[in-house]
């Protein structure tokens, strides 16, 4: 499997793609975007839900497209770099750089290793390593979303389908071990959500928190509000 690949190039692919990932598009544009820093923000995440909690949706926009292109650039470098090597090792080496990207934005280096969900970064690595499947999981996703309102529960289902439609499209197995790896992790990152959910408590999409609710009802109980 790794015949093709040199040293250098699996060193490089992992290093630079782990680097790459810890990039923390969220505290980056709010900062410089004069929000403050979003981890201090609603649930402190960096991802893009919570930046769209300052109220900028230019830099909530900014955050999602910047944290799911870090995960595509790092696989479309691999690709670039092996795009002589055979077709095994290619997929080797972009799953790598995906897997490494992905792991970077959860666990940055620059913020401690405590970084986002990774739910942006898993469908920017899948549609560049795979797009095909990333199509697919992003159509999982709006589904769910769509069905149940809430978008924890459409993420983990189009992690968890994620390796399937590896396998429905026939994608080498590199790729497979890359969906399944990324699958895992949003999992274990959304250990609250999954708790919230089996207790029926987790928001929908489109509802306020109880705190806005109680705020909005004080407001219209007072007329000088």
């Amino acid at each position: 499997m790794f015949d093709n690949l040199t040293q250098t190039q699996l060193i490089a692919a992992v290093a630079g793609g782990y680097l790459l990932g810890s990039i923390p598009f969220g505290v980056i544009a709010t900062r410089l975007g004069g929000a403050g820093d979003v981890r201090k923000i609603g649930s402190g995440n960096i991802g893009a839900t919570n930046v769209l909690r300052t109220g900028r949706r230019d830099l909530a926009l900014i955050t999602l497209i910047g944290d799911g292109g870090k995960g595509a650039l790092a696989v479309f470098l691999a690709w670039w770099f092996t795009r002589n090597n055979t077709e095994e090792a290619q997929a080797v080496l972009t799953s790598l750089a995906g897997g490494a990207a992905f792991l970077g934005h959860i666990f940055p280096v620059w913020l401690g290793f405590r970084g986002g969900r990774g739910v942006a970064t898993f469908f920017g690595t899948l549609l560049a390593a795979a797009w095909p499947v990333g199509v697919l999981a992003a159509l999982a996703w709006i589904v769910f979303a769509v069905m149940f309102r809430i978008s924890s529960m459409a993420a983990l289902a189009a992690a968890a389908l994620s390796p399937i439609f590896v396998l429905m499209v026939a994608r080498p197995y590199p790729i497979l071990a890359l969906s399944a790896f990324m699958a895992v992790l949003i999992y274990i990152r959304h250990i609250p959500n999954i708790r919230r959910l089996l207790k029926g408590e987790e928001p929908r999409i489109g509802d306020k928190k109880p705190e806005a609710a109680a705020n909005d009802e004080e407001s219209a109980a007072d007329p000088a509000a």
